[in-house]
Formats: C-alpha cells, structure tokens, sequence
C-alpha cells in the first residue's frame, strides 16, 4: 500500500511514517526543508501546492496530519488558522480529484467542533457549535471532505481528535506545566481544575488511524478519536507532578480562556467496532512524558 502522509514533520505525522513504513511503502510531505529523506516533498508554508505530489505517484491513502492546533492562536491569528486548517483541506482533496481520485483521505479533525456539548460522552450525530476560530475552521474542513465525497465521489474521512499527547510535543497543556515548573516550584494555572479532557496517547491515535485504514468504508466517516475516559485536569495535573522529579505546588486561577471547552468525554463505539483497543493508561503516558520533558532543554 502506498500512504502518503501529508504534516510528516509535525507530532502526529511522525508518529505516523514511524508506524506505517513497517508495513507500507509512505511518502512524506510537509513545508519544513529536508535534503536526505527519501520520498519527501516540500510546500510552501503560505501557498502550498499539492497537485505534484498526486501527479507523480497513485496513493492508496492520504492521511492529513498538517494545520494548525492551537485554539489561543487561532483567536490571535484567524487567517492564518483558517489557511492552515480549511483551505489546505480544499486544495488536498482538489488534487486528489484531478489527478489521484482513487486515493482514500483522512482528515485530522478535532473534537473543538462540538465546543461545549450538551450531554456526554458525545456522540459524532451531537450538534456541532464550535466556540473558536480554530474549531469553527475545523468543522469547515469536514464540510468540504463532505463535498468531495458528495458530488465528486472521494473516499473521505474525518476523525475528531480529542486530548492527543505524548512524547514530542511541544506545547499544551503537560509541556507548559513542565517549563512553568522549570521556572518556578509555584505554579499558576487557567481555570477551576475541574475541566474535564478525553485524553489519548499519541501512540493510541496511530492505532486508531491504522484501524480506519483497515476497516472503514470512507463514505465520509466521522468518527471520534478519543479512549472515552473524562479526567478532570487537576486530577491529571496531580498525576503529571506525582511524576515530576520536583516537588511542585500548583493552584488554578479560576479564570477561563477564550475558547476553552468545559467538559469533553467521547462515545468510541464506531472506533471500537473498527478494532480499536486502548493500550496506554493516562498513569503510563504522563510517566513517559516526564522523563522524555527532563531531556529536553
């Protein structure tokens, strides 16, 4: 199987050519400069082009892993978020349809579509009422794989995200309560702690990912990527510094951001039936984490 794996340099598409090359033939694609890896396409970060990358090759799948992934940014900067996260997904999914309209396509989108639910766990049919820039230009781009897939037949799929984590990355929620500490042993943090997440490890994510491949019908899927578990964030925040090498002492600031969802627990039931099995616990993960963060500078 060919797979092309367009965000190949970013945190879930690493994760991705790491899995997949095992099995498949993957080409990579990203706007970082890379002159040694093989099979690796450049685009431009501001105007990307993806119509020779369908030219030259015939992909069984391409797996979206690109855009942007900060709600505070995609406040600050809109276009820039709506660049990344909505019009990429039009002109992908257009050069699928000139020149590669065989190619199956899944689309990395978030649970920040359904902003504040009105029941849980949440079920993909729940009313989408997005509550940020970023989750609003997310629920765009699942618009359009519902487009293509409507009127030009392209196996679309669109899975929503929940609290992916893990080694590598850089940002969120457990890496900036690594560099607060690093900082200062008293630690300040948004909210109540009470907020609620569904957290998946990176490495269960590819799992899923892998199981869509397998097993889906691409009929315009969407399907929830999550381990349908709410942890309240002070309880992880405790699990995070339980680990740290430190003594930390934290509080919550009882203040909330713009666009900051209050509770999120996924319905997995159509990921299950896809043959997804957790296989890391939010214990193993954030241990793993900590001693990968003591390594970085």
């Amino acid at each position: 199987m060919k797979i092309l794996i367009i965000g190949s340099k970013g945190f879930i598409g690493r994760y991705c050519v790491d899995y997949f090359k095992q099995h498949h033939q993957v080409w990579q694609c990203d706007v970082v400069v890379d002159y040694t890896t093989p099979q690796y396409t450049q685009v431009d970060a501001t105007n990307a082009n993806y119509n020779d990358i369908f030219i030259n090759t015939n992909f069984d799948v391409c797996v979206n892993c690109s855009g942007a992934a900060s709600v505070p940014d995609s406040i600050q900067h809109p276009e820039r978020d709506f660049n990344l996260n909505t019009v990429n997904v039009f002109k992908q999914l257009e050069a699928i349809r000139k020149y590669n309209p065989t190619c199956k396509y899944i689309n990395l989108s978030s649970a920040a579509v359904y902003g504040n639910p009105q029941s849980l766990p949440v079920k993909e049919e729940h009313l989408l009422q997005p509550i940020s820039p970023y989750g609003k230009h997310k629920k765009m781009a699942e618009d359009i794989c519902q487009e293509f897939y409507d009127i030009y037949n392209i196996s679309t799929c669109n899975l929503r995200l929940f609290s992916a984590y893990g080694n590598g990355l850089y940002k969120q929620l457990f890496w900036d309560l690594h560099k607060k500490a690093q900082k200062n042993q008293t630690v300040e943090l948004f909210g109540t702690g009470e907020e609620q997440r569904d957290f998946i490890h990176v490495k269960d994510v590819v799992k899923a990912i892998s199981c869509v491949v397998k097993n889906a019908d691409f009929k315009n899927n969407i399907i929830n990527v999550a381990n349908g578990e709410a942890y309240a964030i002070k309880e992880v925040v405790r699990l995070f510094y339980k680990a740290y090498p430190i003594d930390v002492i934290y509080n919550f600031s009882k203040e909330s951001r713009q666009g900051d969802p209050l509770h999120w627990k996924a319905d997995i039931s159509k990921l299950i039936q896809l043959g997804y099995q957790p296989s890391m616990t939010i214990e193993e993960g954030l241990k793993a984490y900590v001693r990968w963060v003591q390594d970085q500078k």
